[in-house]
């Protein structure tokens, strides 16, 4: 059975488009189209789909109050379509944070180099996307604006279970092994689950944090403003010449590739602005920045691969593995696409499997950081 697709925007052509593009994939059908977001609700009640493509400006009701209203009624998985502008960055992560999992550029040639790639791509995400229908919350979450519980006033681990009896969580047991740095690499469904764990960690964490999330330059900068405005920790937007410093978190720019130089000692960040390089389709690349920091660090790292399409990251884990680095990967039931951590994990290459909202006290335990 076809996954049932509603296609949202106040314009003809490209609603039109959008949906020719999905009726033409196996196992998509568009059962409905929406002018703005007051359609989008009415035809969600009507049609069930599950999944939807929304644009953000519209007249009537715009697309984040449109996702808000969709995700506090009935939720299910929402991809949005925006401009690769400033404002077009700060709506999308608006949109991101009422409730939205992926987006998408709105014009193709932004997507990728040519008309059969971004096609596929699309069709890959909104597929992809529906599958997680089942897996959504039957109520909204809170929003990530809110600043989530942190590491030093987590709930009573002593909770009844259901079945009326105490049961205490068992104390994590760190390996023993020393770290110099946290690298963390995503893709689809990254946004958020970056901003839920960076969010928690405090402010006198004292190793520095690698970020490699795919996403337009345009976005990254916005993406880093808001997580500074969120964390305890500084992030920021890498920039050429950056030395790594204790509680900051640096943020791969789009489109470029970041990679390490230097020693243990004094490293710093190297940008490549001509980010084309044989073999290597994401830019920023997991891949790359993981292996170029094996080379500094050696295996006094623990790696992170969150949520997304693809595998980019299962290359960078085994060169970092093989140096006697960490490695760990969200697991399926908490991704909202379970592309990169699957191939981390099938690899055998990472040693713990966790849903997003125990990452940040696994951390914690393991590099021997107090709350």
């Amino acid at each position: 059975m076809a996954y049932k697709v509603l296609v949202v925007d106040d314009s003809t052509f490209f609603r039109r488009r959008v949906a020719e593009i999905l009726d033409q994939e196996p196992g998509l059908e568009v059962v409905g189209q929406a002018r703005n977001g007051k359609e989008a609700l009415t035809l969600t009640e009507q049609l069930d789909p599950d999944v939807i493509t929304m644009d953000v400006e519209m007249p009537i009701m715009d697309g984040i109050t449109a996702v808000g209203k969709i995700m506090a009624q009935s939720p299910r998985p929402i991809i949005m379509f925006s401009s690769l502008t400033h404002e077009g960055a700060q709506a999308t992560l608006d949109a991101l944070d009422a409730g939205a999992l992926d987006f998408l550029p709105k014009k193709f040639e932004d997507i990728a180099q040519d008309r059969k790639e971004a096609v596929t791509l699309l069709r890959q995400k909104v597929k992809s996307l529906a599958r997680k229908r089942h897996f959504m919350p039957s109520r909204p979450r809170a929003s990530l604006r809110q600043r989530p519980l942190t590491p030093t006033a987590r709930p009573d681990t002593t909770r009844p279970t259901p079945s009326g009896e105490s049961q205490r969580r068992q104390p994590l047991r760190a390996s023993g092994k020393s770290y110099k740095v946290l690298a963390i690499g995503a893709s689809t469904g990254g946004p958020v689950a970056l901003q839920q764990i960076l969010s928690n960690l405090p402010a006198n964490f004292p190793y520095p944090v690698l970020l490699v999330q795919h996403m337009p330059g345009t976005f990254t900068k916005a993406f880093a403003e808001r997580l500074d405005g969120l964390c305890k920790i500084r992030v920021k937007e890498a920039a050429q010449g950056d030395v790594l410093k204790p509680g900051h978190a640096y943020l791969a720019p789009g489109g470029t590739q970041m990679l390490m130089e230097g020693n243990p000692q004094q490293c710093s960040i190297k940008i490549i602005q001509e980010a084309t390089i044989s073999g290597v389709t994401y830019k920023p690349s997991v891949d790359l920045s993981f292996a170029s920091l094996g080379r500094i660090f050696g295996g006094d790292v623990l790696a992170i691969v969150l949520t997304g399409m693809g595998a980019d990251g299962r290359e960078g884990c085994r060169s970092l593995k093989q140096k006697g680095a960490t490695i760990w990967a969200q697991d399926e039931k908490t991704s909202v696409v379970y592309g990169m951590p699957q191939a981390v994990a099938s690899a055998g290459l990472s040693s713990k499997d966790l849903p997003i909202d125990q990452v940040v006290e696994h951390v914690l335990a393991e590099m021997k950081v107090s709350g």
